[in-house]
């Protein structure tokens, strides 16, 4: 535990301390270890925030330099893992061991996430050497409000650098690994895949034996978790722990069929090294997910006590797994699996109470796992994901046995005749198939029921704590007096304090969307959205993965108006997602015909009131039918008493003076800078007559375009407007009081720095 807190406790530094310092801070650990052993929990405690800081240090120095950013290089490296193909992009993780800039060869190298555009000229297969000439920059995620933070996640993995390949005729493959893990797992995935009928039986197969997710599409994610089954996905411990009692039980077999054995190798320690060995063997085949480290790692323990004939409990196997992990990989603490995994397991190790043997005590002990595994891991479930599922525990009492003992068996039975007698892999991976169906089948089912997503705002920290706390005292041991009183602790986290805006006053989030807009506007009743940002061919879709989780994050579960500016992916991209998640709202776009989902058209004009606020459509009018997409935007303005946001999309300079004479007399408003600061908007004439407070640009950090254009920018600064910028500051919240002037309150990039974000 002081091993953790040390290491957990550097993750919440905005800047790492000094090399010398983490150097002093170690010896300091040594010495007091050494002299005062009562403390030395203290010392270990250092020990640990001296390595996690040390690493850190390492990995950020080890990304690619900023001075090479958006640069081409020639490099050679090796392909690292599974490739992943989505609508005409390929993307691998390549770790480059050579890099050529100008003809000489310069001293980088690093693990790098990169994407071919164009179909390569030879499948990138795992383990093969390339030279490529690549683009390359550091990793740089949105930041938003309940959003996810892919700075974070690349540090965990070790990314330095992201990508995607240049034309270039010196592109080629150098050559291919004879033996390689990962080559080996896509084997048997392309296995799974041509013997199972259905392509999408054959996916989840595929995910549930060799953790290969490539073929899973957003809605079986979606199922996934609406029934908190992702764990299985993923390829849960439980799955490893079978492998290793089928490793057990064959070195059992193997006694029985030459009791000599024994004379020579001790059964028990013989059995402990057959279930490692298996439990490895099927871990490394499973990609070493976290999950599947730990459990790795426990049975390690386990069969170490065996073999140097100690004894060990499963606390203490939990515990030497936990060391192993973070003396090996201290950045392992910023993801989500870590936690859910030791944790879940350590409540089930203090809670469960395994007395009694037979059908009886298993089915008492299956079920109560899963209700103790539901309830202890909803404060950080709806931490790290903002929702959590209350039809999980029911779902998991089904699947979780179903899996793990008939699928996952029969799964690992095809594999092994895979490797050993292709033909008679047919009808066991068939069956295997058709038994994943059958569950998938009733997982979509439950995955409707009332409670599936369960969204709640942001967790605080101090009601993560209380509802942790909680959680141990409610599944404490018998004896442990007034448990039902841990239930209260929970409240803090199931029903959050919310402030929202006086009557006459309301809030706008501008959204981190990278080259994109999307802007969120709350009144005290009522809620708004302005376009979505963008929706890629590789299927990553902002409105679900940005827009949706930060209207969840910040209270916000119903939804009034859907507003598209116009029709451009940019802005309209990720409209289908939001508007399948509010179904209830009203929906409106300058390019209603342009659209892929129905939407009433936006016209200057039109007019409403919500909670003592104004909203007014300015743009597009009726007779400008031959303009262009961009001035088709759908320009609204929101007043309230004492503050207004103009909301402009695209338009250009052509549109702009007709924005200006509809804006209208009152104070100041706070402005969207239009078409994200190019140099066909924002006239100078426009900045004057608008007279705006502050503008924000929304924009893509290096984005192609060079958004926002410098001239642009000078131009606000020569009115004495100050500009904030979405790709510098993340999402930007501006309160509007109903008395006062309009404020930015929050800048997320700023608002919760820590020393792995750009």
């Amino acid at each position: 535990m002081a091993l953790l807190i040390g290491i957990s406790a550097v993750q919440w530094l905005p800047t790492l301390p000094p090399r010398w310092l983490m150097g002093v801070m170690a010896v300091g650990a040594l010495i007091l270890a050494w002299r005062l052993p009562r403390i030395r929990w203290f010392a270990i405690l250092l020990l640990g925030f001296a390595w996690a800081a040390w690493r850190g240090s390492a990995a950020m120095e080890s990304r690619l330099p900023r001075a090479w950013e958006g640069q081409d290089f020639q490099v050679t490296g090796r392909v690292v893992g599974l490739a992943q193909t989505k609508a005409g992009a390929t993307s691998v993780q390549f770790h480059i061991d050579q890099v050529t800039r100008d003809g000489q060869a310069v001293p980088w190298q690093g693990l790098a996430r990169i994407s071919w555009y164009d179909t390569p000229s030879a499948e990138p297969e795992p383990c093969s050497r390339w030279q490529l000439l690549l683009r390359l920059r550091r990793p740089r995620g949105t930041i938003n409000p309940g959003g996810a933070d892919g700075e974070r996640s690349a540090l965990a993995r070790d990314i330095a650098a992201v990508g995607y390949v240049r034309d270039d005729p010196a592109n080629q493959r150098l050559s291919v690994a004879t033996w390689c893990l990962d080559r080996l797992r896509g084997s048997l995935a392309e296995g799974i895949q041509s013997r199972v009928n259905d392509p999408h039986d054959a996916a989840l197969l595929r995910a549930f034996t060799v953790g290969d997710t490539r073929g899973l599409e957003q809605q079986d994610w979606d199922v996934a978790r609406a029934n908190g089954i992702s764990h299985l996905i993923a390829i849960s411990g439980f799955h490893v722990g079978v492998a290793a009692v089928f490793g057990a039980w064959l070195c059992s077999a193997l006694y029985w069929l030459w009791p000599s054995l024994a004379l020579r190798y001790p059964h028990v320690q013989t059995q402990a090294l057959f279930a490692l060995a298996t439990a490895s063997a099927y871990g490394a085949l499973a990609g070493l997910g976290m999950p599947t480290l730990r459990t790795v790692a426990m049975i390690a323990a386990f069969a170490l006590a065996r073999c140097s004939r100690r004894a060990s409990g499963p606390m203490h196997a939990l515990a030497l797994a936990l060391i192993a992990i973070l003396l090996v990989n201290p950045t392992a603490v910023l993801e989500a699996g870590f936690w859910l995994s030791f944790i879940g397991v350590a409540f089930l190790i203090l809670c469960m109470d395994a007395k009694g043997r037979g059908v009886r005590a298993f089915l008492r002990e299956l079920t109560l796992g899963q209700l103790v595994m539901t309830i202890a891991l909803l404060p950080l479930t709806l931490w790290f994901f903002g929702e959590a599922s209350l039809v999980g525990a029911l779902s998991n009492l089904v699947a979780v046995p179903f899996v793990s003992f008939v699928i996952v068996p029969c799964a690992l039975l095809g594999m092994l005749l895979l490797m050993l007698c292709p033909p008679l892999a047919t009808p066991v991976l068939w069956l295997a198939g058709w038994l994943t169906h059958a569950q998938w089948w009733l997982l979509e089912q439950t995955a409707t029921w009332p409670g599936a997503h369960w969204y709640l705002p942001a967790v605080k920290p101090w009601a993560l704590v209380f509802a942790t706390l909680g959680a141990i005292w409610l599944f404490a041991p018998r004896g442990v007096p007034l448990r039902a009183l841990g239930a209260l602790l929970f409240l803090p986290l199931l029903w959050p304090t919310r402030h929202p805006p006086d009557s006459g006053a309301f809030q706008a989030w501008v959204l981190d969307v990278g080259q994109g807009l999307s802007v969120v506007v709350r009144t005290r009743e009522h809620a708004l959205v302005y376009d979505t940002g963008a929706r890629y061919p590789s299927e990553y879709d902002l409105g679900s993965a940005v827009v949706i989780p930060s209207l969840y994050a910040l209270g916000i579960d119903r939804l009034d108006v859907l507003m598209v500016s116009h029709a451009d992916n940019d802005h309209a991209g990720g409209a289908p997602a939001v508007a399948a998640a509010f179904p209830g709202a009203l929906r409106y776009s300058g390019e209603p015909e342009r659209m892929h989902i129905p939407m009433n058209p936006c016209v200057a004009g039109q007019q409403w009131e919500w909670d003592g606020v104004r909203f007014r459509v300015l743009n597009p009018v009726a007779s400008a039918s031959n303009a262009s997409a961009n001035d088709h935007s759908c320009v609204l303005l929101v007043e309230g008493h004492a503050g207004r946001l103009l909301l402009t999309g695209d338009i250009a300079m052509d549109t702009e003076p007709h924005v200006a004479a509809a804006l209208g007399p009152g104070p100041k408003p706070v402005l969207q800078v239009p078409h994200h600061g190019s140099n066909g908007s924002s006239s100078a004439d426009f900045i004057a007559a608008s007279k705006p407070e502050l503008a924000i640009v929304s924009a893509g950090w290096r984005n192609r375009f060079g958004h926002p254009r410098p001239e642009v920018m000078q131009r606000y600064a020569a009115a004495g407007v100050p500009v904030f910028n979405t790709a510098v500051d993340g999402a930007v919240q501006i309160d509007f009081p109903a008395a006062g002037p309009a404020e930015v309150t929050a800048r997320w990039r700023l608002l919760q720095r820590r020393y792995w974000r750009e």
